[in-house]
């Protein structure tokens, strides 16, 4: 038996030699690590240019909204009327234009329950009971009353789901407007109980409700040369593709209601006390501290009844690509002024008495230090104001955005809820500008708003307290997901409604690479150059992926497509490790390779030309010749040194005694720098980084010579955890018992 299995084995193996030397045969695609991008990068073309800009002919559309909202505070319900004017600037005529009805995810044929997965609890309270099998569903969605053209005819339109197909009478021609009118209404959902991006919540201590209202109003699609109209349906996370245009909306509420929402308000006097007034007069001018608009004892009051008489406020916003209010009779309201380069911008926050002190104490200093940091790193903040919003929630909207956290009932806070509410604050103004500004397509992209975001999120973490405690973002935090089970991780560069962990995947592990770019590929000084450019010049635009890797590029002088594809495009992970150190003393003794060498070409040793031989610990020569003795003792270089260069040249040189073969290797599929940390007998360290290039010619392992002029006592790989390395157990040399567990454990595992 044991003679037929070694045949067998003799034969397998004789087979998988024939096989390899068959594969050495063959011709292959270029799979290289460092393969360009040309593949999977679009065409460059002139809207979207080869350098990551846009090009001479890019074109965007348009759309103006006339909007009169009304708020029915006692049947939570919201009515209204808007006007929209759609410019057409491509050059194609267009059949019909597409409609966002986001709210027709609540409605209750929506399609968005069936599409999760649903399973059967063995244990309900009886309330979730009750909302999963006995209740009717909620009745939202938009209820259309008519969709008019503008000489009050009736449009012809077709609904499928969230979205609208309203069909034209004839092409809107290049360079044409088309104006239409929509009346509807709906029920708002209580978002703390139903769910949601936007809603209402209510507080039964004293009968009032919070309304944090977006997505409430018909709205156009994005139409460009990229991929035509952008209208996936909507089911409830991947968010929003929008087009930039100017609103005048006049909203009505009850007469006691505080409101904040996107735009300039104006009439002021109309709506505002004249205290109010003054104080918001002071708040313009205190750029150190918040000034309280409506105090915490005044809302206090104002919640004890409910005016039955109502008042009109009435905005304007120019440029924007949303809209988006909040309003309450419970409303704090304080206000802080903002630098931008010298221009005045205002940062407000509007909370109830159940988030103060909290919001009173970080909100408004918070909004300002983003406005601070973002600009910094884009470009200057372009609006009049930022608003925080006692939401409940993270979403984010043009200049107002709704966010959690409240103390306590005393009013006491730990740092686990100060830095929740600071972090997601931070992270929702942070969204004025990816993608309010630089409008990406989120329902697409969905980390080229969210992995943004939360990179530059971290740099004004860091600014607005020191030693801010990062967490999402740190490429050592983004170890577990990496190394998880592959069938339930999806490349980044996946559509929204298609991940598994949508938060690693399309916040955690873009703001990780972000992070390593910055600090560890590129520096500081090309990132930041090269990551405002792409802001720069897509602020107002529609950017594609294709932009942002190529105006990295571009105003780097740096390639890359290798970082792009192994971070973006796949699910690789980084695995680099320590497998050999062999350490070399010099000598003139002629070693076994020189005797080799001399054979080769018929002479002696000793006709060979002045030569000085690297033996290593391992070999036999050294253990003859050099063991024992000191690199003094035994000094062939200074020799050398003192033979062949001058006074002045022998100033410059470096007198190593030891050299030090390592040699790397990669378990990992992505390739990555290698920072090595040399730690000597003295006690003191050196740190050597190679680029990631160095994997060009092999990707399974690479040797590299270190020569020293001190004895090395430990060499460690990525010492403070830069580069997201899954398995730090070959990350050192010598080995400890501890490491030579962890590798043991891990071979086992891959046996």
């Amino acid at each position: 038996m044991k003679k037929l299995i070694s045949i067998t084995l003799l034969f397998l193996i004789s087979l998988n030699v024939s096989f390899s030397q068959e594969i050495k045969k063959k011709g292959h695609y270029n799979s290289s690590k460092f393969k360009q991008l040309d593949e999977e990068l679009p065409t460059p073309n002139t809207e979207h240019t080869a350098s990551g800009a846009p090009g001479y002919e890019y074109t965007q559309q348009q759309v103006d909204y006339k909007m009169d909202i009304v708020l029915d505070d006692e049947n939570q319900r919201i009515y209204g009327e808007e006007t929209i004017t759609y410019h057409n600037n491509s050059k194609d005529n267009l059949e019909y234009l597409w409609i966002q009805l986001d709210q027709n995810m609540r409605a209750p044929d929506s399609k968005t329950p069936d599409l999760r997965n649903d399973r059967i609890g063995t244990l309900y309270s009886p309330e979730q009971f009750s909302k999963k099998y006995i209740q009717q569903p909620f009745n939202g969605g938009f209820k259309i009353e008519y969709v008019k053209n503008i000489d009050g005819s009736n449009a012809s339109y077709l609904i499928n789901e969230t979205m609208m197909r309203l069909n034209l009478n004839e092409p809107l021609a290049s360079g044409e407007t088309f104006s239409f009118k929509i009346k509807w209404w709906y029920n708002i959902n209580n978002h703390v109980t139903q769910g949601g991006r936007s809603g209402f919540e209510h507080f039964p201590e004293d009968g009032n409700n919070n309304y944090v209202i977006a997505q409430f109003f018909p709205r156009l699609c994005v139409y460009n040369n990229v991929e035509g109209w952008q209208n996936k349906q909507f089911y409830g996370r991947s968010e929003f593709a929008l087009e930039f245009g100017n609103y005048e909306v006049n909203i009505t509420t009850p007469k006691d209601h505080m409101l904040g929402a996107t735009g300039v308000l104006t009439n002021e006097n109309e709506v505002l006390t004249k205290t109010q007034q003054k104080r918001l007069a002071e708040a313009r001018k205190s750029f150190d501290n918040p000034v309280v608009i409506v105090t915490q004892e005044e809302a206090i009051e104002i919640e004890k009844t409910k005016s039955k008489e109502t008042k009109t406020w009435k905005f304007y916003a120019e440029n924007v690509r949303d809209y988006a209010f909040a309003t309450s009779r419970k409303f704090i309201w304080d206000a802080m002024a903002v630098s931008i380069s010298g221009r005045t911008v205002m940062a407000y926050s509007y909370y109830s008495k159940e988030a103060n002190p909290l919001y009173g104490d970080h909100s408004t200093r918070a909004v300002a230090q983003t406005l601070k940091t973002y600009s910094k790193h884009t470009f200057d903040y372009p609006y009049h104001k930022a608003i925080s919003v006692d939401g409940q929630m993270g979403m984010e909207y043009p200049q107002i955005c709704f966010n959690p956290g409240r103390p306590n009932p005393d009013g006491t806070y730990n740092d686990r809820t100060k830095y929740r509410m600071i972090g997601v604050t931070i992270h929702e103004v942070g969204h004025n500008f990816f993608p309010m500004i630089i409008n990406s397509d989120e329902r697409k992209w969905t980390w080229m708003d969210e992995g943004l975001n939360s990179f530059v999120q971290m740099l004004a973490q860091q600014d607005y307290e020191k030693n801010y405690p990062l967490n999402r973002g740190l490429p050592k935090n983004i170890v577990d997901y990496m190394k998880g089970d592959q069938s339930q991780l999806a490349p980044i560069m996946a559509e929204g409604e298609d991940l598994y962990e949508f938060g690693n995947n399309a916040y955690a592990k873009p703001a990780a690479g972000l992070w390593m770019l910055r600090h560890t590929i590129m520096g500081p000084e090309l990132f930041d150059y090269a990551f405002k450019t792409y802001a720069k010049r897509w602020k107002f635009k529609h950017p594609t992926p294709a932009d942002f890797f190529r105006s990295m590029e571009d105003a780097s002088a740096m390639d890359l497509d290798w970082f792009w594809r192994g971070w973006f495009y796949t699910t690789d992970n980084n695995d680099i490790g320590i497998k050999e150190v062999k350490k070399y003393h010099i000598t003139d003794k002629p070693t076994e390779q020189a005797e080799n060498l001399a054979k080769r070409y018929g002479i002696t040793v000793d006709q060979l030309p002045p030569s000085l031989y690297l033996v290593s610990e391992d070999s036999k020569a050294y253990s003859d010749e050099l063991k024992g003795k000191k690199p003094e003792d035994y000094s062939v270089l200074n020799t050398y040194i003192e033979q062949n260069f001058t006074t002045e040249e022998k100033a410059t040189l470096k007198s190593p005694k030891y050299f030090y073969e390592l040699t790397f290797d990669k378990p990992g599929g992505l390739v990555m720098p290698i920072i090595v940390e040399f730690e000597y007998e003295d006690g003191t360290k050196e740190r050597k980084q190679y680029p990631a290039e160095i994997w060009r010619k092999n990707d399974a392992e690479v040797t590299k010579v270190f020569p020293s002029s001190k004895t090395i006592v430990k060499i460690t790989i990525d010492p403070d955890e830069e580069t997201a390395d899954v398995d730090t157990s070959n990350n050192s040399w010598p080995k400890t018992n501890e490491t030579q567990f962890e590798e043991f454990k891990r071979n086992q595992i891959k046996g």
